[in-house]
């Protein structure tokens, strides 16, 4: 199942839920547009544009043509208007590498060059407004010069700049932008173009250009400071920055820093910056600026299956407890409801969490739970206090390795034991690489998580390793990701003992809305006699997606899935349950609300016809 859906309030008098903002002031954000005046537009292309791609840029350029249906403020508003918009129409020729066009706006039939700030344009009807450009041929690059203040001399090739290639204005920025920040990466902190001569030959339609760079000196970072901190320690957040005093200047510390502050989650905003200046010793100070978010937070959620039921969550949080962003979180929750008329049939769970980053330096933090369960599966009924402690690290931006201790007594009835007392350790050690563009909703990257957790259990004398994979890749077929495919395959196996020593909430299942779904959650695998799930020592699993934005909010999500789960550690004795399905998808700020409807394509007769499954975040 998915994570539930939360409610975060922002201030004392108000919360949100599901994007809803209850018992909260109304603001007006609209501001009324003084002595409104319409206008219609149209823009003509007048040279060689077969295709309409540069009609196209033109038009996404034009402020005229994209709010044609948004009245300005008078004359005068429709002057600036267009006056705006003649510097847009150029710089999009420029873009294009068409240094010769020309541009003419056209208001009322009168030239814009012509008329007097003062000018009055309202008349009985909208005001006509007519763009005329003549784009002109496009340039190619010419003589090309890239030479520090010393005469030192730049490849042109590498960054783009080539000879005959068509001399699109974009390249030269992006040139420019490229030939700086590799300054700064080499310690550079001022580094900058000190002159750009850049000429048109217009007889020859080729762009002769000439780059002068002033690297300036190297420096190291020096002192940081912090402004804006109130109830989070000072000291705490510049040595969370991880910036060294006396390491030469780099500005990929200052971005990894500011994205380490951010990932503390007691701030609503960051910034981490060089100082403009050196100091006295020849450093660059660092400046780190930030806003406090309120530490205390509740929230509460529902998820919902057809083929398990429904389930509610309510937790509180403080973000910054000790005054070093430590977290304090507790949380409750209770599902099969509707399933069962029973309470001692129904699954809940309650658990107090904390958090302290830090531990080991900026990029460790520290984490332990204690928890306390009930759980009522198909495949086993268990009750369980559990309590582990571990440590995560952060070797990258994309990579974390962890490691932990996890001691839990459980009593489990299962296919194999009635009430069964189990005392298990284990020690979880886990690598997770994740360069997805969003965690919440990614369209780009792979994520990958290795798991190899060594465990014993001490009343049967019970050793064994559980290890455990899973990947998921995603990639967006078009350049605004309306449409994006993605993948996830699992894989796991226990090594040591046999099936019936493994205690049961130990073993691998399959089935449900976080795993195959149109099965019943944990249902796929072998069985007992009586038809009752056993889990089991080995699972495969994998699904595709392809993420269909229909709107900005709105998403259809064709799916299919296949798992199995074997009793033993060879991948057989189990045939693939496949099922498939569509979703729908609502975007919101913490994630998509999610409904998929999913049936078994080789249904067996324990299995349910289809399923359907609610929640918050992407399946995968």
């Amino acid at each position: 199942m998915s994570s539930a859906a939360c409610l975060v309030p922002d201030r004392a008098d108000a919360f949100e839920i599901f994007g809803k903002k209850f018992f909260e002031s109304e603001s007006v954000n609209d501001v009324a547009v003084v002595d409104p005046l319409s206008y219609s537009v149209t823009l003509e292309v007048t040279g060689d544009d077969p295709d309409g791609e540069l009609r196209s840029k033109l038009e996404t350029a034009s402020q005229l043509v994209r709010e044609a249906d948004r009245p300005v403020s008078g004359s005068i508003g429709l002057i600036q208007r267009a006056n705006g918009d003649f510097e847009q129409l150029i710089a999009a020729l420029y873009e294009n590498a068409r240094y010769a066009g020309e541009v003419r706006i056209l208001l009322d039939g009168r030239r814009l060059a012509d008329l007097p700030p003062d000018a009055n344009l309202e008349g009985s009807g909208p005001v006509p407004v007519r763009i005329v450009v003549d784009p002109g041929k496009q340039f190619r690059f010419g003589d090309v010069s890239i030479r520090d203040v010393d005469g030192r001399a730049y490849a042109a090739d590498e960054q783009g700049l080539t000879s005959g290639q068509l001399a699109k204005s974009t390249v030269i920025l992006d040139a420019e932008k490229a030939l700086v920040q590799d300054l700064e990466k080499s310690g550079h902190p001022f580094a900058e173009v000190s002159g750009r001569d850049i000429v048109a030959d217009h007889a020859r339609g080729v762009l002769d250009v000439s780059l002068t760079l002033e690297a300036g000196p190297i420096a190291p970072f020096g002192q940081t400071a912090v402004d804006g901190s109130e109830s989070v320690n000072s000291d705490f957040i510049a040595r969370m920055a991880g910036v060294k005093q006396g390491e030469q200047y780099d500005p990929a510390a200052l971005a990894a820093a500011e994205k380490r502050l951010r990932a503390l989650e007691v701030f609503s905003s960051v910034t981490v910056r060089g100082s403009e200046s050196l100091s006295a010793d020849g450093s660059v100070p660092v400046q780190i600026t930030v806003a406090e978010r309120k530490h205390r937070y509740l929230g509460a959620g529902a998820t919902y299956s057809s083929t398990d039921g429904g389930g509610l969550e309510a937790y509180w949080g403080h973000r910054n407890l000790f005054g070093q962003a430590e977290k304090l979180r507790i949380e409750g929750s209770v599902s099969s409801l509707g399933t069962t008329a029973q309470a001692k049939d129904l699954t809940w769970r309650g658990a107090a969490l904390f958090e302290k980053p830090g531990v080991l330096g900026p990029a460790s933090k520290f984490t332990s739970k204690l928890e306390v369960e009930q759980e009522n599966p198909d495949a086993y009924r268990r009750f369980s206090v559990q309590a582990s402690a571990g440590v995560s690290y952060e070797l990258t931006p994309e990579q974390t390795v962890s490691a932990g201790l996890d001691v839990e007594y459980a009593k489990l009835t299962d296919s194999f034991n009635v009430d069964l007392e189990t005392i298990t350790v284990a020690v979880p050690l886990e690598y997770v690489r994740d360069t997805r563009d969003s965690k919440l909703n990614p369209t780009t990257g792979t994520r990958l998580a290795l798991l190899v957790e060594p465990t014993y259990e001490i009343n049967a004398g019970a050793a064994f390793v559980k290890l455990r994979a899973e990947a998921s890749a995603y990639r967006a077929l078009d350049t605004e990701k309306r449409f994006v495919l993605a993948g996830r395959v699992a894989a796991g196996s226990i090594y040591g003992a046999n099936l019936a020593s493994v205690p049961a909430n130990r073993r691998f299942y399959s089935g449900g809305g976080g795993s195959v779904r149109g099965y019943g959650y944990q249902d796929i695998g072998p069985v007992s006699a009586a038809g009752i799930p056993t889990g089991g020592l080995s699972m495969l699993e994998t699904s595709a997606e392809l993420r269909i934005g229909v709107t900005d909010t709105i998403g259809i999500v064709p799916f299919i899935d296949a798992g199995l789960v074997s009793p033993n550690t060879g991948f057989s004795g189990s045939d693939f349950k496949v099922g498939a399905g569509v979703g729908l998808r609502y975007a919101t700020p913490f994630g998509p609300l999610r409904i998929d409807v999913a049936v078994p394509l080789n249904k067996g007769p324990l299995d349910p016809d289809y399923g359907i499954y609610a929640g918050i975040g992407q399946a995968f």
